[in-house]
């Protein structure tokens, strides 16, 4: 019996066998549908939406679609492009995914599909959940403030006697994955570390093997090789004279200061930088106050007081164009952290709680000339509004000054996937 089908894919009319998966049909003629929850052992889960696609004109999820002969299937229109975009950047805002400190970074798919899908800041306002961390099973720890409930644990990971080890608990935005102890001592140590691998991104954790690897020898390091994102040249009308240098300032706010150490890490072509640019208020020049208008702005380091907001606030009224660059400034980073716990708590284990030689000091400070700390520490774009984004923690120096360069002089320049980094 013939089985053969004709279906088409973006206008790409593809014959292959009916009934296969969509997803696999895309694959196998170099069209790529991106998922999280599908895998290849497991039935169709069609959790994440990541896949969604148009059928016949209607939206669904590429993993569930068998395919059938005339189906005509869109995957790559803008419209769906942006969805897939949106689903991931809600992803990052709701959960708690700080790149540069977690033990999946670069072997993580949700990552991967930021860097494919040049994400750079999310659109919506973070959540900074604070869940359950399980450190109670015997090998595992489950860290749910990452979990995306992609189902794929609950679904694959069972003991050798069938039974479940991973099942989901409670009910709507309380719902979370939660780890059978008895069973779980079950697994053997290549059953656990499955469990980990299978995970798209860090929720699930073997105790003491993780194993840290370079930059260049992760999983999505390698595959990106081949990505080279572009900064776009761009026309900001920035008013400048003829013969006149560009006006730029930097400040860093609640961060380490690292990014504007990699400013620096240009080295001999700083002076290439001189020759079209001047800096006005900033670290870099100890200059304290603003003496002109700038053409553009550097931020590092997200809001964590008072003094952090009044300055991004003066840096948005005083430069032509705003960029934030570095994780802290673009998703509140390391910093963010404390998000998680009361500022109170926060404030009484460092004052009052804390370890110290000085008679007296156990008393939190409180001073008109203290700046007030912020109840959590937020991404500058939810102050002020924020034109471009400069990922990395901290982001690559030829980067950071492609980017500069290209608001600038509006010119264009190719990024490497080396350089487009999250940590």
């Amino acid at each position: 019996m013939n089985n053969r089908i004709n279906l088409t894919i973006d206008g790409k009319t593809i014959q292959t066998e009916a009934g296969k998966n969509l997803v696999d049909v895309a694959k196998e003629n170099g069209i790529y549908i991106p998922t999280l929850c599908y895998f290849r052992e497991l039935n169709p889960l069609a959790t994440c939406r990541i896949c969604t696609v148009k059928l016949n004109g209607r939206h669904t999820t590429g993993c569930t679609i068998k395919v059938a002969d005339g189906m005509d299937i869109e995957v790559n229109t803008p419209e769906l492009l942006d969805n897939r975009k949106a689903i991931i950047e809600m992803l990052y805002a709701e959960g708690n995914h700080f790149c540069p400190s977690c033990e999946k970074s670069g072997n993580c798919d949700m990552q991967n599909l930021g860097y494919d899908m040049g994400i750079t800041v999310t659109r919506y306002p973070h959540v900074f959940s604070d869940k359950i961390v399980d450190f109670n099973p015997k090998r595992m720890i489950m860290e749910s403030n990452r979990c995306i409930l992609c189902k794929r644990c609950v679904e694959e990971v069972k003991t050798k006697d069938g039974k479940d080890v991973f099942s989901f608990v409670q009910r709507g935005v309380k719902t979370r994955v939660h780890i059978d102890y008895e069973q779980e001592e079950k697994l053997s140590e290549s059953e656990a570390l499955h469990a980990m691998n299978l995970c798209p991104v860090g929720a699930i954790l073997v105790k003491g093997m993780i194993h840290e690897q370079p930059f260049g020898e992760r999983k999505y390091d390698l595959l990106g090789k081949n990505i080279l994102p572009k900064v776009t040249s761009v026309n900001n009308n920035l008013h400048k004279k003829e013969n006149e240098k560009f006006i730029v300032a930097t400040t860093s706010l609640a961060g380490c200061f690292g990014c504007h150490m990699s400013l620096l890490d240009i080295d001999t072509d700083l002076l290439d930088i001189i020759e079209i640019a001047e800096f006005n208020k900033s670290p870099l020049t100890d200059i304290k106050k603003f003496s002109k208008r700038c053409h553009i702005g550097l931020i590092e380091g997200g809001c964590a007081n008072s003094e952090n907001v009044h300055v991004l606030e003066e840096f948005r009224k005083k430069c032509d164009i705003l960029v934030a660059f570095g994780e802290c400034a673009i998703m509140g980073g390391i910093p963010a952290m404390r998000n998680f716990v009361p500022l109170k708590e926060c404030l009484e284990e460092a004052y009052l709680n804390g370890v110290t030689t000085e008679i007296g000091a156990h008393i939190i400070p409180g001073h008109e000339d203290i700046p007030k700390l912020l109840n959590n520490v937020y991404p500058c774009n939810e102050v002020v509004k924020i034109d471009y984004y400069i990922p990395g923690c901290p982001p690559n120096a030829q980067h950071i000054w492609k980017v500069v360069k290209s608001i600038l002089l509006g010119e264009e320049f190719s990024i490497t996937h080396d350089e487009f980094k999250y940590d």
